[in-house]
């Protein structure tokens, strides 16, 4: 995305988001390792949550050293124990259900329940935020990407409404609010509101596997985000905004360089170990909820100078055009800049102000601003923006038809019969 914006916005713009990525994803990285080994101990064990950090980052890391056909298969067997959990929660959830009223926060009254969806609305994006970059950063390793990349943008959004819009919903009528264990928070929490609300139904067993497969999704998601950091950090380098060393790559084709860079920051996750500096660990980890809000402004500013380059440069041969554009960047825009003004908010009322807490909801703002504007005044002769008839389109694009064509010829000729077109049906859903 990066790369993207420097090659159609401008070069500042480019820079400040790659090293926003670059540090959201690895403060994403630690909360996963540390939240799927916090969820280890709703089995009692003498181990401690070190060792359990140590083991998955080790793990994560290899996985990411590898060749990324081994990435790619360890996601394919994560995601085949994920999904068919997932729905079988949501089919679970409409069981147990036991709504209740919808809780007041800050205020009483109507008031306090609009502040509450406030809150839940921004809040809940963490498990959001980055998700659709990961279909672009994937794109660099894909297979013809203009045929394959739009099918899986269609789908993702099947995937969004399916697997975090159901289960966020799901979620707020299995458990209530104040349920024992999992409102004590911070170190030591060890359940889910599912495995809560599972035990508490009297569901003997499940309980253990459903966290089981919690652990393991938590897992994915840090082999993941590594995974989207080191790309990043590459992209940056293959577009001059980072050092070059970190655009080398080994004989599998992985940038080694990148990927041991990324995982630095990974050891954060010890911070959790203690008391004290569990505190610490949350401080980073709300500054991501920022980042994710810039990142999507940047994303809608990026596509619509695409756009608006396209027309002034007479190209039509686009692959994927939603039939919602230009209006929608403008929509999610609007939208996104609101809740990065409201992510927060609840530091302004009475009683609830705190430097801490005002730091981490909005220092990923004045960061990602200082970056763009320390390469303004560097570069301070080059141009705010790029002219629309000077935006490369076509670097690049010569190479991936050519691969595209290979890819042709080298296409077996689809079998017929109903049990081939079963299969092709079946296949489709799953990819």
């Amino acid at each position: 995305m990066s790369s993207h914006g420097t090659r159609f916005v401008s070069k500042s713009i480019g820079i400040a988001m790659g090293w926003l990525y670059w540090y959201s994803f690895e403060m994403i990285v630690a909360y996963e390792v540390t939240a799927a080994s916090l969820v280890i101990n709703y089995w009692p064990n003498n181990i401690h949550i070190a060792v359990w950090i140590t083991l998955m980052l080790f793990v994560i890391i290899c996985l990411n050293m590898a060749p990324v056909k081994w990435y790619a298969e360890s996601e394919f067997w994560f995601a085949s124990l994920k999904v068919p959990m997932i729905l079988g929660l949501l089919l679970l959830a409409f069981i147990m259900a036991d709504p209740g009223a919808m809780n007041a926060y800050l205020v009483e009254g109507t008031g306090g329940r609009f502040y509450a969806f406030i809150y839940a609305l921004a809040f809940s994006m963490f498990s959001f935020n980055f998700g659709p970059e990961l279909i672009v950063l994937t794109s660099g390793e894909m297979r013809s990407p203009r045929k394959n990349l739009p099918t899986a943008a269609k789908k993702f959004v099947w995937r969004l409404i399916t697997f975090y819009a159901l289960s966020s919903l799901a979620i707020s009528v299995i458990c209530r609010s104040d349920a024992p264990g999992l409102t004590d928070g911070g170190y030591g929490a060890a359940a889910s509101p599912w495995v809560i609300a599972i035990k508490q139904s009297g569901i003997r067993v499940l309980d253990s596997i459903i966290n089981g497969g919690i652990i393991l999704s938590e897992w994915s998601s840090g082999n993941s985000i590594l995974y989207m950091s080191s790309r990043s950090l590459y992209s940056m380098a293959k577009s001059g905004n980072a050092p070059a060393i970190f655009a080398r790559c080994n004989r599998w084709g992985v940038p080694v360089y990148a990927t041991l860079a990324s995982a630095l920051f990974s050891p954060l996750a010890y911070l959790n170990v203690g008391n004290s500096t569990s505190q610490v660990f949350n401080w980073f980890i709300n500054m991501t909820n920022t980042a994710g809000f810039t990142s999507w402004v940047c994303c809608c500013i990026i596509l619509l100078r695409f756009r608006k380059a396209c027309k002034a440069q007479g190209v039509t041969d686009i692959p994927f055009q939603p039939f919602l554009q230009p209006y929608a960047s403008w929509i999610c825009m609007v939208f996104f800049i609101c809740l990065l003004g409201l992510n927060g908010f609840s530091v302004f009322f009475p009683g609830h102000w705190s430097i801490s807490g005002f730091l981490t909801a909005y220092i990923g703002l004045p960061i990602f601003l200082a970056n763009y504007g320390g390469h303004r005044i560097y570069q301070w002769s080059e141009s705010w923006i790029i002219d629309l008839s000077e935006v490369d389109l076509h670097t690049g694009l010569g190479a991936i038809k050519s691969l595209e064509e290979e890819e042709i010829e080298r296409e077996v000729p689809e079998k017929t019969g109903v049990k081939a077109r079963a299969w092709r049906v079946v296949k489709s859903l799953w990819e």
